[in-house]
């Protein structure tokens, strides 16, 4: 009997469906590496990611790679099912065999970097329970493919059936999942605007504080900073159109306040790139003799006030005698 051949539609369907098998699997194994280390943080690790980027990308690709694997097995099978025989071309067992073969190599570098960081001085739990992680998935998938080459699923296709429902519920959940970490994209944008109003009120309080350093006196109103030779302006909230709060204390203390949406987030970053602190600092935040873009940015959900005080000896004024390098015209 006459090998059936391969069309380019086989090579094509069987291509993509284990390229979107692969993306799905190796996501599925980034996101619960994501969990993992969001629930045993490292305090050795200097940044965290305050949206959490690498697990956002590892759900939408199994959102969106997973549905496609499906939907291609189930083409590949009804031309299976209107002609048996294409269930013996060459490219379904080179793949099934290769993607067998990728998933014992993934395993063993897998483990090799595993060990490699539990050696280093990674957390003990969060070793084991990536070693977990990767053993069972792993071994999900040799059985599935093993099975699938000795003909098991074809002679139960319920069975079959039930282990894709029970993928896919899993598959779910542990994207429900990563929602409840995240928060919904909604809530995200609302981080995301109070991210910009740290950035905008670290940069007042520079302008705020140049001024001050060039004219020995703060300025009335934020308006005051806006400079037209320099073409520097003041930001605004870019939530609400409006201006920040900002008001003079005393002759070298002001205020800037502003309304968040929620309290700082872990890894959020100021405008100087140093990590926001989630507890509030214990020394007061308007106390002189301290270096005013060291002070943190914490914040509560509503509006906040920060009080900063100016170090003549930190930050002294500008020598007004230099020479100008303009000349007269």
């Amino acid at each position: 009997m006459d090998k059936p051949k391969v069309t380019p539609k086989d090579f094509f369907l069987w291509a993509f469906a284990m390229i979107a098998f692969y993306w799905s699997v190796f996501s599925l194994i980034a996101l619960l590496f994501s969990y993992i280390e969001h629930a045993f943080p490292d305090a050795l690790l200097s940044y965290v990611d305050p949206y959490s980027s690498g697990m956002r990308f590892s759900m939408a690709s199994i959102i969106v790679f997973f549905p496609l694997y499906l939907y291609i097995m189930r083409v590949i099978r009804k031309d299976i099912a209107r002609d048996p025989s294409r269930n013996d071309i060459w490219v379904r067992r080179w793949l099934i065999v290769l993607t067998i073969f990728v998933a014992g190599l993934t395993v063993a570098g897998d483990l090799v970097t595993l060990i490699n960081y539990f050696l280093g001085g990674d957390l003990t739990t969060r070793f084991l329970l990536k070693v977990a992680v990767i053993v069972l998935i792993a071994a999900g998938v040799l059985m599935h493919f093993l099975a699938d080459m000795w003909g098991y699923w074809k002679e139960f296709p319920e069975r079959a059936r039930y282990v894709g429902w029970g993928v896919a519920v899993l598959l779910v959940a542990t994207i429900g999942s990563g929602f409840l970490i995240l928060g919904t994209p909604g809530q995200v944008r609302l981080y995301r605007f109070d991210d910009q109003k740290v950035q905008d009120l670290t940069n007042i309080q520079y302008q705020v504080v140049n001024y001050w350093q060039q004219k020995q006196k703060l300025p009335a109103l934020l308006t005051d900073l806006n400079d037209p030779l320099s073409g520097g302006s003041i930001p605004v909230d870019s939530q609400t159109s409006q201006s920040y709060k900002y008001s003079v204390k005393g002759p070298m203390t002001f205020e800037l306040c502003a309304t968040f949406n929620a309290p700082t987030q872990p890894g959020a970053m100021d405008g100087n790139g140093r990590s926001i602190p989630i507890a509030a600092p214990t020394e007061p935040m308007g106390s002189s003799g301290v270096d005013l873009y060291t002070l943190p940015w914490t914040h509560g959900a509503g509006e906040k006030c920060f009080t900063r005080t100016i170090d003549p000896e930190r930050y002294p004024a500008f020598n007004k005698n230099a020479p100008t390098s303009a000349k007269p015209i």
